[in-house]
């Protein structure tokens, strides 16, 4: 019975079935696939090493930030928490009183962020940009949620 033209066809020669099965726990101690007993954070990959385009991990440089909100309210996924006060500020010589916002909070939560990047280009002020840093993973999905302390050590 001849094949159906939609269903792809493997080369000859080419393992199939049973020994394609057999074949994968070989190739994975044989360290094609990584080197054999690294789990996840403990071999790292060093940075010169990325790819000139990677994007790591988001960094957040404190002094630039206005709190103006662009980016929590352009994040698709709803993953930057920003609190704010205002600061009202007379100057001495009369005029007019101007009012700042002092940015309280800062904080992403990297199980819901999908790296997409927009807030990195909204940011009028360039407070947040890519950091090289790769392996920043945790055992507790809580601990993904960086402050602004610790988004800060990403650029140094």
């Amino acid at each position: 019975m001849p094949r159906s033209p939609t269903r792809p066809t493997r080369p000859p020669g080419q393992p199939t079935g049973p020994a394609v099965a057999a074949a994968g726990p070989g190739r994975t101690r044989a360290g094609r696939l990584g080197p054999p007993g690294a789990r996840y954070g403990q071999a790292r990959c060093p940075v010169s090493e990325l790819p000139p385009r990677s994007r790591g991990v988001i960094a957040l440089v404190e002094d630039s930030c206005t709190s103006c909100m662009l980016c929590a309210r352009e994040c698709p996924s709803w993953c930057i928490h920003i609190d704010s006060h205002g600061v009202t500020e007379v100057p001495p010589e009369g005029g007019r009183a101007r009012t700042t916002a002092v940015l309280d909070r800062f904080a992403i939560d990297w199980s819901l962020c999908m790296y997409c990047g927009i807030c990195v280009e909204v940011c009028p002020f360039d407070a947040l940009e890519w950091a090289p840093a790769h392996a920043y993973g945790e055992s507790d999905a809580g601990a993904l949620l960086h402050e602004r302390e610790r988004l800060g050590d990403w650029l140094g």
